[in-house]
């Protein structure tokens, strides 16, 4: 199953494995899988002496990880190949505090906070590039809080359980018959949602922390965040960035091909080139953060997030970026991960041979269909506006398919379906008024991105669109506040873009230091 260097490989992760491993298959010999899991297995266990494989008879096809010959919470029904692969390995690595993207004490507080017990499964497919992430959170979840366990499940494994549950997106996280999460999500997202659903204990019951004082404080981790946080620490500061995650949406991007100087690159992998400049300066990240609130007093900028943290700093930059912008019509919400997705590489194979529909003519829209175009009967791309906003190339590559139709100047009203199953979409047409509706099975909403500005509204001065209003220099109009990137009114939301104006927000800041 693995080739000799890819061992070699994993046996170099587990040498400093201290505790006991074990992979434990539970299913019938006679499962048409069970030589290939066996053998995976076993190649695992051949790795490290601190591994080693077990067996058992079971109607249910799972492999289960034991720590100490200890159920750990933590299993895998089907076969973690693909990326998943990953997950499989952290799940050991980070049980021996060796792995990476561990939580740090603000984050283990909110883990053991959760109440439990919790029960946790996540569909997933294979080739998804969003489903590692839902899978490892939630095994780090399983690791530091006994109450809490999780199962990755492989959805083309269990054709008929996924398609009894109606799951036609991934990832989808349940807890028993109900859905927890569906699509990208993050420590902090996911901590959010089962903290909404199953509660925390008091915070004073684990610990108070302590208030932490800075030069700079940047909200936002992504490229503007990135920068703004290297150019101040470049300047001497003592510099925080409070994030949900570093990388922000560049993470859901598969392919960059516009970042000068780098003909070509993956959202993934600029996450991480940001995350190692991070570490390469003396910043302090506090990841996997959610921030409740945000005020200034006396010219001190303090931020609070919901695990009760309060950071204090007399420059605040805000670089929070923008969030993908729901359509906001009757269907959406209720059929989201039932026929509804944002994300068409992730959720396309279940729309196989289906028609569907892309809502949305600009780059993410054509560059959806046209990789829907390769799996889907037919494609529809529905566009407000009277004209495409995407790129010649992608628009000329789009036409070049013979089953993608563009429907112009039209307004999506409304998402029907029965069942639990989207089955057509109303169109109006913004001429005649006149309303259509359209058999299909699934809808790609890619409209475009809002502002994440709502934590400080009140602070500072906004547009109609929610954007901060900045100067040349990326202040704002309350000293002391700055922004950067994409929520800000800056034209052109770019990840080239975004840096400059991370950097610039950084220097205004400091400028504004020394003449203070």
């Amino acid at each position: 199953m693995f080739d000799k260097d890819t061992l070699v490989q994993v046996g170099s992760y587990f040498a400093p494995l201290k505790r006991e491993y074990t992979l434990l298959l539970k299913a019938q010999p006679s499962h048409p899988s069970y030589n290939d899991a066996k053998e995976m297995i076993e190649e695992l266990a051949s790795t490290s002496e601190k591994l080693s494989a077990a067996y058992e008879e079971s109607e249910n096809f799972r492999i289960d990880l034991l720590v100490d010959g200890t159920p750990s919470g933590i299993s895998f029904r089907g076969i973690p190949g693909g990326h998943e692969f990953t997950s499989l390995l952290l799940s050991i690595l980070n049980h021996d505090g060796i792995g990476k993207n561990l939580p740090d004490e603000g984050v283990c507080r909110r883990i053991k906070s959760l109440n439990g017990p919790i029960e946790l499964r996540t569909y997933v497919s294979l080739s998804c590039t969003n489903c590692p992430d839902v899978v490892q959170t939630l095994n780090l979840l399983a690791i530091f809080n006994p109450g809490i366990s999780h199962t990755m499940v492989d959805g083309s494994f269990f054709p008929d359980e996924v398609e009894s549950l109606g799951i036609a997106s991934v990832p989808t996280v349940m807890a028993g018959d109900k859905v927890i999460h569906v699509g990208r999500g993050d420590m902090a997202t996911l901590l959010n949602k089962l903290e909404e659903s199953y509660g925390s204990t008091p915070q004073e019951s684990v610990g108070e922390p302590e208030e932490r004082s800075f030069d700079v404080i940047v909200v936002g981790g992504g490229p503007a965040g990135a920068a703004s946080a290297i150019y101040s620490a470049r300047k001497g500061l003592k510099v925080a960035i409070v994030a949900e995650r570093v990388g922000g949406q560049v993470n859901e991007t598969v392919g960059i091909e516009n970042l000068i100087s780098v003909p070509y690159t993956t959202g993934g992998e600029l996450a991480g080139n940001l995350r190692n400049h991070i570490d390469a300066n003396d910043i302090s990240l506090f990841e996997a953060r959610t921030v409740k609130n945000i005020t200034q007093d006396g010219g001190i900028s303090r931020v609070e997030t919901t695990s009760g943290e309060l950071f204090t700093a007399p420059a605040l930059i805000m670089a929070t970026g923008a969030s993908w912008r729901k359509l906001g019509v009757p269907g959406e919400k209720e059929y989201t991960g039932n026929g509804v997705a944002y994300c068409a590489h992730c959720d396309g194979p279940f729309f196989k041979n289906k028609r569907v529909a892309v809502i949305g003519g600009g780059n993410s829209g054509m560059e959806a269909a046209i990789d829907l175009a390769g799996i889907c009967t037919e494609v529809t791309v529905v566009e407000f506006l009277d004209v495409l906003k995407a790129d010649e190339v992608l628009q000329k590559k789009a036409q070049e398919m013979g089953n993608i139709k563009m429907i112009l100047s039209t307004a999506t009203k409304e998402i029907r379906g029965t069942n639990g199953k989207v089955t057509s979409i109303v169109l109006s047409d913004r001429a005649t008024g006149k309303e259509t509706e359209i058999a299909l099975e699934g809808v790609f909403v890619q409209i475009g991105l809002a502002a994440n500005t709502a934590l400080v509204k009140d602070l500072v001065e906004t547009n109609p669109r929610g954007e901060i209003l900045i100067d040349p220099s990326c202040r704002t109009n309350t000293p002391g506040i700055y922004a950067a990137g994409d929520c800000t009114t800056v034209p052109y939301k770019q990840i080239v873009v975004a840096m400059g104006e991370g950097a610039k927000a950084a220097l205004s800041a400091f400028e504004d230091r020394i003449r203070s």
